[in-house]
């Protein structure tokens, strides 16, 4: 895979810090961390580094110790093999098997990067409310966001909300075909809050937020109703296709409820729950 062979080539020498980077990362590392081809050394440095720590989040905490070493993230060594060093004192083992892992998590990294997008940039959600009522005979989603614009002059916001179905707009904006329209224009850090209530024919048997663009906090609501609860597990993360989750199991309290939280999300992972 050719990722695999231009983070190995990133790895040597100092790492997201060698001199001349924008001529040292290939066409998938470009693609992998939203790279332009307008985008300046500094600019590159801060969107490896970012992109990589992202997803070394997702790896096992003695792999992505050893792969922020490997690329100078967390370790400045000017010398990858220093690096090596440090990193093998950090989790007492040897430099050889330091760079085996180090080699694995390279290959994971692939793998996440082909599985989680790069966000979209212009607006990120600061918070994600969901409140479901399960227990009726068409179950309704009350979603309250706040976004906070990356942009100067957002207009218009494309919504990935965690169900489909009839939706109507309680304040926020005017609801269209392609997205949501914002009563005015928004400046760069400017926040706006939105809400939406969808009403489903019917629902699967979980409710997962995929955020598109970054998303800081999301809680999670589900009412099934007294004396119906099913068993729920949590999905944090998740990237299997949804009949293979597993989750975490989490207590049904006796008006036949389910609070979740989840913070720092990351773009193209499920979070939620499923029930069964």
């Amino acid at each position: 895979m050719s990722l695999v062979r231009e983070l190995k080539a990133l790895r040597k020498g100092r790492g997201v810090f060698a001199g001349r980077l924008t001529e040292r990362i290939g066409p998938g590392l470009r693609a992998a961390c939203g790279v332009a081809d307008d985008d300046g050394p500094v600019t590159v440095r801060q969107k490896l580094s970012a992109r990589l720590t992202e997803l070394a989040e997702h790896l096992p905490d003695d792999l992505r110790l050893v792969t922020l070493a490997a690329f100078a993230i967390s370790a400045r060594q000017p010398l990858y093999q220093d690096r090596v060093s440090w990193a093998a004192m950090q989790v007492d083992r040897d430099s050889r098997t330091v760079r085996r892992r180090v080699d694995e998590a390279i290959d994971q990294l692939a793998e996440l990067a082909a599985a989680v997008p790069v966000a979209a940039g212009g607006w990120r959600t600061a918070e994600l409310c969901v409140a479901a009522a399960l227990d009726r005979d068409r179950p309704e989603v009350l979603e309250r966001r706040r976004i906070v614009a990356d942009q100067d002059d957002l207009r218009e916001l494309e919504l990935d909300s965690p169900v489909a179905g009839e939706a109507d707009v309680f304040y926020g904006g005017t609801l269209t075909g392609a997205g949501l329209v914002l009563p005015r224009p928004l400046s760069r850090g400017e926040s706006h809050d939105v809400a939406v209530r969808v009403r489903l024919s019917s629902l699967p048997p979980y409710l997962v937020c995929v955020p598109g663009r970054p998303c800081d906090r999301f809680d999670l609501r589900l009412r099934f109703g007294r004396g119906s609860a099913p068993r729920v597990w949590k999905l944090h993360g998740a990237f299997q296709p949804a009949p293979q989750w597993q989750g975490d199991p989490q207590p049904v309290d006796r008006a036949g409820e389910v609070h979740l939280r989840f913070r720092s999300l990351t773009p193209g992972l499920a979070y939620g729950a499923r029930w069964e």
